[in-house]
């Protein structure tokens, strides 16, 4: 398929999670939909609550996948989209302001204060993924989306700023380029899956999405269409997994795959007449267990999860701003009883999303463990569009930073200009 033009606007997602890597390859269909073309997973030995912690497995598994992936879509894999996760992420609303050249916002004015946004948050060691703006102000008039070519003296913007842990991010790219791939760009993981689960009106409405992975349960929370709080709590899967193995006495991987098959997150709904085998330790016999005695283990996890997103939610402020209640994903979000016990909790509305508007291998993608695979998808087919519209400013790391430092007349001193230039660049 090499010689096709099709394989021309190819976008690769890799998210590389704790529990498993999912490379999916995909190309943009006319009515800005995904036609999926290739998927290959893998189990992920390399990776502890979403950051590396072995090189050598996770290129392992990246390869793995990509071949996977490769094989079903027939075309050849230069440049990913990945993803990343961890407790290393932090996130705040920052705010600019410059003064509008030609008493008409140009791109370059946007450019400029969103420059002016992200000047004022970085600390040693961190590096800015993203500066997502939230809405503009032109001299008193607040609330504007897009700006450009608007009159007055006077643009200001409201950002929503993600940074991460520089090493984390070099561990990743380096595993990505051990594999011969180069990587496109780094996104946030619940900023991926939110471009494969959440609906326009969500995002209008005010919603909080909940990615439940293997190692993280990563959190976004939109109002009024924009991102406006970011978190993640190192408690998922692999947690209830382990307290499976724990409170049962028997090894990981049947543990594992216990509480995919029979466990249930609400005692009230699993049965006490319906036994499991669980396999011993060492050459002991098997033994038998009700379905409620395991759901009585899994339980409390998943409401100390669900306590700690909700106490997560009220600390930044928007618990009473998320109308559209609460959207879960990831495949930890996958087991009978969560939702109930997810709306005891909350107390608002609850649903589990799968990646949309995807065609192809629809029926495969449309399960919540791809939506962040799907999600990078989405994102890298909204940068490939290069769509030069201010809601869509990305940041492209250093190169950029570094360029725009010396190219635009800043509105910060020479010497923070330096500093910055030094930051993007070592």
């Amino acid at each position: 398929m090499a010689g096709h033009s099709k394989s021309q606007d190819m976008v690769v997602g890799l998210d590389i999670g704790t529990s498993k890597v999912v490379a999916i390859v995909g190309q943009p269909t006319d009515d800005g939909g995904i036609e999926i073309a290739g998927i290959g997973s893998h189990p992920s030995r390399g990776m502890k609550k979403g950051v590396v912690i072995n090189i050598e497995s996770t290129v392992q598994s990246i390869q793995r996948a990509v071949e996977e992936a490769e094989l079903m879509a027939g075309c050849d894999i230069h440049s990913v989209y990945v993803g990343i996760a961890g407790s290393h992420i932090s996130s705040m609303n920052s705010d600019g302001v410059v003064a509008i050249k030609d008493r008409e916002v140009t791109p370059s004015d946007i450019e400029r204060v969103i420059d002016s946004a992200r000047a004022r948050a970085i600390s040693e060691g961190q590096r800015i993924l993203h500066v997502l703006p939230q809405e503009y102000a032109i001299d008193r008039q607040e609330g504007i989306r897009e700006p450009l070519g608007m009159s007055g003296v006077r643009l200001e913007a409201r950002v929503h700023l993600v940074t991460a842990a520089l090493n984390a991010v070099q561990n990743i790219e380096k595993c990505v380029r051990r594999c011969g791939l180069e990587v496109d760009d780094i996104i946030l993981e619940q900023l991926a899956s939110s471009h494969a689960v959440l609906t326009e009106d969500e995002r209008e409405l005010g919603v909080c999405m909940v990615d439940i992975g293997g190692g993280t349960t990563d959190i976004a929370v939109f109002t009024e269409g924009a991102i406006r709080h970011t978190a993640v709590i190192p408690i998922a899967g692999d947690q209830v997994t382990n307290d499976i193995a724990m409170a049962l006495r028997t090894p990981t991987q049947y543990a594992e795959e216990i509480k995919v098959k029979y466990a249930c997150a609400l005692t009230q709904l699993a049965s006490s007449d319906e036994t499991i085998k669980v396999p011993s330790v060492g050459d002991r016999p098997a033994r038998d267990l009700s379905r409620q005695a395991l759901a009585e283990v899994v339980e409390p996890r998943y409401e100390e999860l669900f306590t700690l997103i909700r106490d997560e939610l009220r600390r930044s402020g928007y618990e009473d701003l998320v109308a559209a209640g609460v959207v879960l994903t990831g495949g930890t979000s996958r087991m009978e009883g969560v939702v109930e016990l997810a709306e005891e909790i909350f107390h608002m509305p609850v649903r589990i999303a799968c990646p949309q508007n995807v065609r192809g291998l629809a029926d495969v993608v449309r399960n919540p463990i791809y939506s962040t695979g799907v999600g990078l998808l989405h994102y890298g087919m909204k940068q490939e569009r290069h769509t030069p519209s201010s809601t869509t400013v990305a940041v492209r790391r250093e190169e950029s930073a570094a360029r725009r430092v010396h190219g635009h007349e800043h509105d910060i001193s020479t010497l923070e200009r330096i500093k910055g230039w030094f930051k993007g660049n070592f």
